[in-house]
């Protein structure tokens, strides 16, 4: 019986020691969640190499264009070989949130962020391996692709969620999207300048705020700008103007936490012909004048609620022609392929009234209006 014990706890160790030997590797040579997941699970290599493929194909197909925030529900089948891409149309400035809950608690998935490139992917960030969320700040405007695939033994209902919301605080005290006017790029002075901010209209006196934590660099009154106050986001290395302020509120120790009140809205400077408004803008050093709008952009539209998901995954076509779309939109989308009655598809998942779907005689996956197809017996 010891001598079994001394087996078990020598075993124990050896175990322990390849695990920390796995480790001290992983610093050195970075390999991906993919990478550690087949070594780890021991996958067999074949099984790996389809699945990786996959993956690899979705880089390649037309992905469905999705509008933020999104929600999918359906369930993961072993062995499906299924990917979920989603293309999305992105913006410096913007934070990004994916998520994904499952009803397994061990089940993995793994969530991959590519750019667009000269007509090809580049990975940009990448889920830790055995994480089901992943975070990112968007630093160049450009389309953007978020690719989910689930373990290949993976067999749960799911729901995956993505939203958008801005990096910084909005700088107007109750202000609203809507109450910006002037754009960013604008012409001024009769073409002789473009708009290196944007102007959002309040009444006089209205609360400007600090958007971030950060130092002021500068506060005063001078040229066009009138009373202003320059805001450094150490973190970002970016420089916040705001300027055409009615008053400007003594600081301490010129140190600030996002919220805090750094003057009032009116109209000094060149503006004093103008409505009260705060002109706002953001500026990088060797780069200039930065388009600040995504920057403080507010969602204007909730998460979608979870969709009734049904457990088959399989539907028949029940209209002698059912378009597919590239999105999940009537108005804001393409139609891509037309399908007839009686044709089968396969379901990814559900997202409002529309099901995520991908047909055995087409490589693109897209969406359907649920109205248009039954779930097979």
């Amino acid at each position: 019986m010891q001598g079994r014990f001394l087996w078990l706890f020598l075993l124990i160790l050896i175990l322990e020691g390849c695990s920390e030997i796995n480790k001290a590797k992983d610093l050195i040579r970075n390999p991906t969640a993919q990478e550690i997941y087949q070594r780890d699970l021991k996958i067999n290599d074949e099984l790996f190499a389809i699945w990786e493929t996959e993956k690899e194909k979705s880089l390649e197909n037309d992905s469905v264009f999705i509008n933020m925030p999104y929600r999918e529900s359906g369930k993961f089948f072993p062995r499906s070989f299924s990917v979920y891409s989603y293309l999305i149309e992105l913006h410096r400035g913007d934070l990004i949130s994916i998520k994904i809950k499952q009803d397994s608690t061990s089940s993995l998935t793994f969530i991959d962020v590519y750019a667009m490139e000269n007509s090809t992917y580049k990975n940009i960030k990448s889920s830790e391996f055995g994480e089901q969320a992943l975070q990112f700040e968007v630093e160049e405007d450009n389309f953007y692709k978020v690719v989910i695939q689930p373990e290949i033994e993976a067999g749960s209902f799911f729901n995956i969620e993505i939203k958008r919301s801005p990096v910084y605080l909005f700088p107007v005290v109750g202000g609203k999207n809507r109450d910006a006017q002037s754009f960013w790029g604008a012409q001024r002075d009769g073409g002789k300048r473009s708009h290196e901010g944007i102007d959002i209209f309040a009444k006089r006196g209205t609360p400007v705020i600090a958007t971030v934590d950060g130092r002021i660099a500068s506060i005063g009154e001078k040229g066009l700008g009138g009373k202003q106050v320059w805001l450094r986001d150490t973190k970002r290395g970016l420089s916040l103007y705001y300027a055409h302020l009615d008053s400007i509120v003594p600081i301490k120790n010129y140190q600030v936490k996002a919220g805090d009140i750094l003057g009032f809205v009116g109209n000094t400077g060149n503006a004093r012909t103008t409505a009260p408004h705060l002109h706002f803008g953001i500026y990088r050093r060797y780069e200039g004048a930065i388009n600040p709008y995504y920057f403080i952009k507010q969602n204007e539209y909730k998460i979608p609620v979870e969709s009734s998901f049904l457990p088959e995954n399989q539907l028949a076509i029940v209209n002698n022609i059912a378009n597919l779309r590239n999105s999940n939109s009537m108005i804001k989308s393409e139609i891509i392929q037309k399908l007839s009655a009686g044709d089968t598809i396969h379901i990814l998942g559900k997202t409002g009234d529309w099901y995520h779907i991908k047909g055995s005689s087409f490589k693109n996956s897209s969406f359907l209006h649920s109205s248009l197809a039954t779930p097979m017996n």
